[in-house]
């Protein structure tokens, strides 16, 4: 078996693949073009012609298509084989037969596997690096393949303190846990995540507008399929806005967008450009 499958077998790694393969019996053009439009946002752009994208973790595959239809020459690559399958799939679906969008596995935790890459106009990796098992290194070789004169768009889960403990106790629970159980670990979460979201929603006379609305505001996602990952994604480590400042900055990285989750559990997403002279 893969060492993936191994971990997955073993209890210690939640299966993100399978769930991106429910949220693609979801997928529609207006869930593609939020997720095209937050492309645009963070990286300040309204095409990506002539440019390359490398997507390390790709998923569900929904970003990389949304970069390939901004003209981007995309590779995509995920550790794990059903997201593999995903993105593979959109690629069927949208760029059949496409020589530039390429799709294959592989783990940011392989610096040697990065480096055989070359460079890339745009390193993209979204609420990723913080599930491989040691974040600190998923960081740093998410920097390697990044051209000169490139970005890097990450996405890192807030560090919360003692919440973000209890939240990697939950995590680590539900993926212990038979299959058959897990929904004793989801019921109390969704309560705990969005009971006073969805009570001002009823008090506004609109009653679950966070839900009905939640692919407009999050990137073309879906409720269920971001609940199922946020209370089963494990590994999970988190990082301050400072910390990851900081590392990149010592990197020769700069700043040049930082959208908080405002203290909450969510992801911190960050652009970070490579000066041209950088080495």
């Amino acid at each position: 078996m893969s060492s993936h499958a191994v971990e997955v077998q073993a209890r210690e790694r939640f299966e993100f693949g399978k769930n991106w393969a429910w949220f693609l019996k979801t997928l529609d053009d207006e869930r593609i073009a939020a997720a095209t439009r937050s492309l645009q946002d963070m990286l300040e752009v309204t095409s990506l012609e002539g440019r390359s994208f490398l997507d390390i973790g790709s998923g569900s595959g929904l970003f990389s298509l949304a970069a390939r239809r901004l003209g981007a020459r995309v590779h995509a690559f995920d550790y794990d084989s059903r997201s593999v399958a995903c993105t593979c799939e959109l690629k069927r679906r949208y760029f059949p037969e496409d020589d530039r969008w390429t799709v294959e596995s592989g783990s940011a935790l392989d610096a040697q596997y990065l480096r055989s890459l070359g460079n890339f106009d745009v390193v993209y990796s979204w609420g990723v690096l913080h599930h491989t098992g040691d974040m600190w290194t998923a960081l740093a070789n998410a920097a390697i393949p990044v051209a000169g004169g490139g970005k890097l768009f990450i996405a890192i889960y807030n560090d919360q303190g003692t919440a973000s403990d209890r939240w990697a106790k939950v995590k680590k629970l539900y993926n212990e846990l038979p299959k058959g159980l897990r929904f004793l670990v989801v019921g109390p979460s969704f309560v705990t995540l969005f009971w006073r979201r969805l009570l001002k929603d009823f008090l506004r006379g609109r009653p679950f507008a966070t839900i009905r609305d939640y692919s407009r505001n999050q990137r073309g996602m879906s409720f269920w399929q971001d609940l199922i990952d946020w209370v089963g994604g494990y590994p999970f480590e988190v990082a301050t806005p400072e910390l990851i400042f900081d590392f990149y900055r010592d990197r020769g990285f700069v700043l040049t967008r930082l959208k908080t989750c405002r203290g909450t559990s969510g992801c911190n997403e960050f652009v970070f450009e490579k000066p041209r002279e950088a080495t």
